[in-house]
């Protein structure tokens, strides 16, 4: 039996103050057997999205420390950001990795919520697998309307918190929590030149969702279109919420078609966060003639041109790369 190993994934709605994101990595990493693997900040979204993974006691209560520095250091009435968000710690996914299945977190998620929701004053909603009914489920109806529509949203009897107050924290907004399955987000970038319209095209296109009543043409993949300042260029925004059947060389090369349609063109693109070596491998495929592991890792970064906006080093972005690094070194307070 392997030994029990979950992730969280937990987006703040902060990206531009140093300080506050030093606390947040201090928190993290002061939890015995939680391993900080990676951490993505976007400046013009105003948004970190802290990656950290251990045994599953240890993991949740670093995600109650997140929130202890949240309550410190945010508040939602001054954040402007290019991110859709209703909250300080916006949302806070579990992810099981190996020896702990959905059904094990399901109850832990709940556990959490209620912990949550008492000490910090704080409306808590469950989502994905952890949600009590199914428009909770999709994060995007719960985060419809963002911070500044959450009085008006908790005054509706259809969307009263799972747990906490209902009526929003003036500082913390809301906050999301559940286990989920493993989603891969990844940006794709177009011409500076390339408008926002053009952007939102191509992500209607794009999603599963569609635009207008009309399909998309990849379900599993949910996309919008934003600008991004701080790169100069429009993006368009991906989860990959079913990465088994959503491949992202396929999404990729879609794109870039539909981009061209319209008159402008794909780049390149960027990972947020980390993602399963085998979901980056599988974009390598019929580019590279060999099976070698780091032929065909080197192939995917330059066929998804996810060196664009900066050096790309696989090795620190693939997940069982980074775990077995955290492992060799050891947990930092030890």
């Amino acid at each position: 039996m392997p030994t029990p190993l979950l992730e969280c994934v937990v987006n703040v709605s902060e990206g531009r103050d140093p300080r506050v994101l030093g606390a947040f990595r201090e928190a993290i990493e002061s939890v015995p057997d939680c391993y900080l693997l990676h951490q993505d900040t976007g400046h013009g979204a105003h948004r970190t999205v802290f990656t950290f993974a251990g045994v599953p006691e240890a993991v949740f209560a670093a995600a109650e420390a997140v929130y202890a520095v949240a309550d410190q250091y945010i508040d939602m009435q001054q954040h402007r950001g290019t991110h859709p968000r209703s909250g300080a710690v916006d949302v806070c996914p579990f992810i099981p990795i190996s020896g702990v299945t959905e059904q094990d977190i399901r109850a832990r998620t709940q556990v959490l919520a209620q912990r949550v929701a008492e000490r910090f004053h704080l409306p808590v909603y469950l989502y994905a697998s952890s949600a009590q009914s199914s428009p909770r489920q999709n994060l995007a109806n719960i985060r419809r309307g963002e911070y500044e529509g959450l009085t008006e949203k908790l005054g509706d009897t259809e969307w009263q918190p799972d747990f906490g107050p209902a009526q929003p924290h003036p500082r913390l907004g809301i906050t999301v929590v559940g286990v989920r399955p493993f989603l891969i987000a990844w940006n794709i970038n177009l011409h500076p030149t390339a408008t926002l319209a053009q952007a939102r095209q191509v992500a209607g296109r794009l999603r599963g969702s569609g635009v207008a009543g009309r399909q998309g043409l990849f379900f599993g993949l949910k996309a919008i279109g934003w600008r991004i300042k701080e790169y100069g260029r429009c993006q368009i925004s991906c989860n990959v919420v079913d990465p088994e059947r959503v491949a992202l060389a396929q999404v990729y090369f879609t794109a870039t078609a539909l981009a061209r349609e319209l008159g402008t063109s794909v780049t390149g693109s960027e990972l947020i966060g980390l993602l399963p070596a085998g979901h980056l491998r599988a974009a390598a495929r019929g580019f590279c003639w060999t099976t070698d592991y780091i032929e065909e890792m080197e192939t995917a970064v330059m066929v998804l041109g996810l060196n664009e906006l900066g050096p790309f080093n696989w090795r620190d972005r693939v997940l069982e790369e980074v775990l077995r690094a955290a492992a060799r070194r050891g947990h930092p307070s030890r």
